[in-house]
């Protein structure tokens, strides 16, 4: 019998739900779900689209995972979050100056 997680040591349930949680919200409205919606519409076949959508997401989401699992025996997990958080706000700014350059110059 497996022995109760050690305190702020994450369960097993509490992980399953939190990525579910963070990628769910993360693709609802996404484009990726929105080229879905429209491969189902045009395509006539909602359940084979599904299928070809579930597919690519587990495919894309084992590259992260094994991404991530080799950079956590590389970096501590702070370095890795600091790492993460300073990419985001970078391509949030890229981003945005991409947005601006565009409304700017139609």
């Amino acid at each position: 019998m497996e022995a109760p997680p050690a305190k702020g040591e994450a369960t097993l349930l509490s992980i399953i739900l939190t990525t579910f949680t963070t990628v769910f919200l993360a693709e609802l409205g996404d484009k990726t779900q929105l080229a879905a919606l429209l491969l189902a519409a045009e395509s006539g076949r909602p359940l084979l689209v599904f299928a070809g959508a579930a597919l690519a997401l587990i495919c894309s989401s084992l590259v992260g995972v094994l991404l991530g699992r080799w950079l956590a025996a590389l970096l501590p997990p702070q370095r890795l979050e600091r790492i993460s958080g300073a990419l985001m706000v970078g391509l949030g700014l890229w981003l945005g100056a991409q947005a601006s350059v565009g409304l700017l110059n139609p």
